[in-house]
């Protein structure tokens, strides 16, 4: 942790005039940037007693190693010279519009001439019917996509709504039916919105009515014999019911339910519930509960049927309450229900069916109040700035890590080894910075030997940069700066912007991005336990690196494990500093994980004639399609091989020798059931 004092500009150094400073920390990196109409009054608010200073602007001041600023003529100049060192820096410490999308909604713009059908998100309009909210846009989408058959609606935008009224030609939807084209006349507008009001109707429950009256005229077209009007209405009707599927409102039958899903991880659980009467759903309620208790699904459901109908009697207690795990004295419970309710109530887990999509559609709620809730304190700047407090504190840093790495290994059974590197600045993902590694020094299974091979391999990087760029040593420019490598600024301030530092001063690719390794963390965090921490500070230390922490989470207990201790860190299971280490250990699994699957599909999907030369897609899929697959390929001669239109004898010679180099040894088991696997797929191996 530095000490502003000892990078605190002289008094009257700083000019009056109006400007942009930068605040750099000990690697010459740009952690903050800011204006001000006068540079030496703001600057000078930074070193005050750090007791009157905001946490975060306290943590800044203590991360920075140097001050340095431009004098600009005029206040916009200095907005907009902010502006452009913002986004060419991206510090650290500034604030960032990071996306914060809500739930999306299905809307209709009642309030316009001709109403649009679209996905709406944030704060609702006046003069809008909004259906929704759902999980993901996509799903809108695909219910609009099969309504507008029924009821074609405007869905164009504006501007292309215009287009098309100019130029007398309908959109791509408009010639295909599924738009009743209102911009070229095709409709008036009063029956473009009783089409719009119908919709509506339909999305508010009020679904019989429009099927029955599909099925009626669907069955008179066919006593009249107009099979294609008959067929069309038929598709109609389906495409309907589909939609209705897909929303999952409304239950195919008359249905009075609860339904209770649970989204958790080791330290909090999400809870969702849909009240559905009379087939609909009429409301929904959820919460988000610290595990402060060590309780599982079951013992959430209790605790959620207890709450919810500790105070209910009556109708209050639905007949059916669906659930994703039985209480574990479910007797109990339903005797418990039955009583309030004053009749049966069944308490079970739903099987198949159309409760049991609805019951997907309240688990993804619940997995997206359970994010949204995490988004939300991962976004809080105290409860960032406390969670790296605790970790330091705990781990016995001296100062905050603000950059902390994780790495974590990757494979399945030994085969298509990997890791993954994630980085977490202030407490945030920085996505950017994340890195893959191929383990390269040795085949098959060693979580530890591989552990040591990817710290030593990107520390290695980080020295190769450290000695590459002499320690980013500056170049002389006009710039003033205070700080350790300062020199007094002389002479009068200029009127117009002052160049900065050269920004070749810091290890930045061609293109003005950082270097991938050039930046050290003040912690490596790798997942696992004692072994695996062990392997990472053995790799540091044989580089010479020994300010940089070291420690490991282990997923039985959730325990911290340091290099050389023989006992666990253990942090309360309400600690924010536990929550960040948990968040950025799944992280690197997650990362790992899926850059290991991504190499087992390219692998799995690679077959031997991929190695012969000359044979292109076209005529290995000719080979395939003659003989069915590779294993029949394999057993044929180079005669049969030769029948093949396109595949002359010197092709099929390469063919079979390369067949004949890749054979398996031995047949394929799956290990789980003792059956041989029969290569017969069609050109994989």
């Amino acid at each position: 942790m530095a000490d502003p004092s000892s990078y605190r500009p002289k008094p009257g150094q700083i000019p009056d005039s109006p400007g942009v400073y930068k605040f750099r920390d000990e690697h010459r990196r740009v952690i903050y940037v800011g204006k001000a109409k006068n540079l030496r009054q703001r600057v000078a608010n930074y070193f005050q007693d750090l007791a009157n200073l905001h946490p975060r602007t306290r943590t800044m001041v203590t991360t920075a190693a140097s001050v340095e600023w431009t004098v600009v003529s005029t206040e916009v100049e200095a907005l907009q010279l902010e502006y452009s060192w913002i986004k060419e820096f991206d510090p650290r410490f500034n604030v960032k519009y990071r996306d914060d999308k809500s739930y999306p909604y299905l809307a209709v713009t009642l309030n316009e001439e001709f109403p649009r059908v679209q996905v709406m998100r944030g704060a609702k309009k006046k003069g809008v019917r909004y259906f929704g909210p759902y999980g993901h846009a996509w799903a809108i989408r695909e219910t609009v996509d099969l309504m507008l058959r029924v009821f074609p609606v405007r869905t164009c935008s504006a501007g292309v709504f215009k287009n098309a009224a100019r130029t007398g030609r309908p959109c791509l939807l408009g010639y295909i039916g599924k738009c009743s084209a209102p911009c070229v006349g095709r409709v008036t507008p009063e029956e473009h919105r009783e089409l719009a009001e119908d919709f509506c109707d339909f999305m508010a429950g009020r679904t019989g009515t429009y099927i029955r009256r599909l099925e009626k005229d669907m069955m008179q077209a066919a006593e009249e014999m107009e099979y294609e009007r008959a067929a069309r209405l038929r598709d109609d009707a389906e495409a309907l019911k589909r939609a209705m599927e897909k929303s999952a409102v409304v239950l195919a039958d008359a249905t009075d339910a609860d339904l209770i899903a649970v989204a958790e991880d080791e330290l909090e659980a999400a809870l969702q519930i849909f009240h559905v009467r009379g087939g609909r759903v009429r409301g929904q309620r959820g919460w988000v509960t610290d595990k402060v208790e060590a309780v599982d699904t079951s013992g959430l459901v209790e605790h959620a049927l207890q709450q919810l109908y500790g105070e209910e009697r009556g109708d209050a207690v639905p007949k059916e309450v669906l659930v994703p795990a039985l209480p574990e004295d479910t007797e109990a419970v339903s005797q418990w229900l039955a009583e309030r309710r004053g009749s049966q109530v069944s308490l079970r887990i739903p099987q198949r069916g159309d409760k049991k999509d609805l019951m997907a559609t309240v688990q993804r709620n619940a997995q997206q109040a359970l994010g949204l809730h995490k988004t939300k304190r991962a976004s809080d700047l105290t409860t960032r700035s406390r969670a790296l407090e605790e970790i330091a504190e705990a781990l016995g840093l001296d100062t905050a890590p603000l950059r902390i790495e994780c790495y974590d290994i990757s494979h399945l059974q030994g085969d298509d080894v990997v890791a993954s590197m994630v980085v977490f600045e202030d407490g945030l993902a920085r996505k950017s910075e994340y890195r893959r590694f191929q383990i390269k020094g040795f085949e098959g299974q060693d979580d530890v030997r591989s552990m040591h091979e990817v710290i030593g391999r990107r520390f290695k990087r980080y020295l190769q940069e450290k000695e590459r760029t002499g320690e980013w040593e500056e170049q002389p420019t006009d710039t003033a700066t205070a700080g350790p490598a300062a020199a007094p600024a002389a002479g009068p301030a200029p009127t117009g912007p002052v160049p900065a530092v050269a920004e070749d001063a810091e290890p930045r690719e061609d293109d003005g991005r950082p270097k991938r390794f050039a930046y050290p963390p003040q912690l490596v965090v790798v997942d696992g336990g004692q072994p695996q921490v062990a392997a990472a500070k053995r790799a540091l230390d044989e580089l010479g690196i020994d300010d940089i922490a070291v420690c490991g989470l282990a997923k039985r207990l959730e325990e911290v494990w340091l290099p050389d201790d023989d006992d666990p860190v253990v942090l309360p299971r309400s600690s924010e500093g536990l929550y960040l280490l948990q968040r950025v250990r799944d992280e690197a699994h997650r990362f790992a994980i899926t850059y290991q699957r991504a190499k087992r599909a390219k692998r799995i999907r690679t077959s031997p004639l991929d190695d012969v030369s000359g044979l292109g897609e076209t005529r290995k899929q000719a080979l395939i399609k003659h003989f069915g697959s590779v294993k029949k390929l394999r057993q044929a001669t180079i005669d049969e091989i030769c029948e093949v239109p396109g595949i002359g004898r010197r092709t099929a010679e390469s063919v079979a020798a390369a067949l004949a180099s890749t054979a398996p040894a031995a047949p394929a088991v799956n290990t789980a059931t003792g059956e041989i696997i029969e290569e017969d797929d069609g050109g994989n191996s």
